[in-house]
């Protein structure tokens, strides 16, 4: 069987990696693209082979309607050359609509309902959809798929993403100091607010811990440029994509937008706080069960990292890792929907 995959984030790629390897030992795997900074420096190294088609839309609606409407006609040109027989997605718009218009069985992942011009797009031309358990399937039915249709799963998305191998980790400034993370949201998504609270929300941690690494992760390079402009020497902006597992693990606290970055911290046990820029189901779970703590004042922000700081909870880090070994791989209930099909 011929299995494209239709990978457009960073954290898509990263989710569907595991799956990709398992999938190619008995099928044809196709991966596409698009031209988008963090996916293919990420797809570069974590040696995943894709086909670009097409480009990110940026910020405006007009771009992002110009991309989509773009990339439709080049992705429609490489899967009538592939010729796949199922598409596996997250929810993309663009291959949505030609696996429609090529009558290709479409298969997708998704957690967040609250993208929800991606889910009037998609949602409707999906076969099957799986969700995790923690997500009632009204909050995408409401989108025009069958409750029969949508498929839960015992696991949030970022335990795949923490469960990789991922070799060495990334290396820090200075390991006599303890190191703050600190992950930019997304800002040039259609459902992202553009009342960002990072910039002083950063501005305050490098002023309360100058004895410490504190290291910025941005997203877009017009984002990292004024980053580097704002702040100079006073926090380290990563100019290159980096594994988010790798530089977790040298890490004393994260500082998240609540996104997958957020939950993948999380289980992987270390202190983390979330600036939740966006709500959803996922970081209000991690909250519920104390493994994230959500707060946006930089102020405040600043006594739960000292708190961190001072203290080595390992009751949480060990909570940590029981949920994320109880978990439940998706995989599974991928294969048996595909052998369905």
């Amino acid at each position: 069987m011929k299995i494209w995959f239709d990978i457009l984030t960073p954290k898509q790629l990263l989710f569907f990696e595991p799956m990709i390897i398992r999938l190619k030992k008995d099928h044809t795997v196709i991966c596409t693209s698009r031209k988008y900074r963090e996916v293919t420096h990420l797809a570069k190294i974590r040696r995943l082979k894709v086909i670009i088609a097409g480009r990110h839309g940026g910020a405006e609606r007009y771009g992002k309607l110009n991309a989509s409407i773009s990339r439709m006609n080049k992705l429609s040109r490489v899967i009538k050359e592939k010729s796949p027989d199922v598409l596996i997605s997250f929810c993309s718009p663009e291959a949505a609509r030609i696996a429609f218009g090529f009558n290709i069985k479409h298969i997708a992942f998704q957690d967040s309902p609250h993208a929800e011009a991606v889910m009037r797009l998609t949602i409707p031309l999906i076969q099957k959809l799986l969700i995790p358990w923690i997500i009632p399937k009204k909050e995408f039915t409401k989108f025009g798929i069958d409750e029969k249709n949508v498929i839960t799963y015992k696991a949030i998305d970022a335990a795949v993403i923490a469960k990789r191998k991922t070799g060495k980790s990334y290396p820090v400034l200075n390991r006599k100091k303890k190191t703050i993370l600190i992950r930019v949201e997304e800002e040039q998504a259609a459902y992202s607010s553009k009342n960002s609270r990072i910039i002083s929300i950063i501005k305050t941690i490098s002023e309360e811990f100058k004895d410490s690494n504190i290291v910025v992760l941005g997203r877009y390079s017009s984002q990292i440029k004024l980053l580097k402009k704002q702040f100079r020497k006073r926090v380290t902006v990563l100019n290159k994509v980096v594994d988010g597992k790798k530089i977790l693990k040298n890490c004393n606290v994260f500082v998240g937008s609540g996104g997958t970055m957020t939950a993948e911290s999380a289980l992987l046990g270390v202190p983390t706080i979330s600036y939740n820029a966006v709500p959803n189901f996922i970081e209000k779970y991690l909250v519920l069960k104390k493994l994230v703590v959500r707060e946006n004042s930089p102020k405040r922000i600043v006594l739960i990292i000292k708190k961190f700081l001072k203290n080595t909870d390992k009751e949480t880090k060990l909570r940590a890792k029981k949920m994320l070994t109880q978990m439940e791989d998706p995989y599974q209930k991928l294969v048996k929907i595909i052998n369905c099909l």
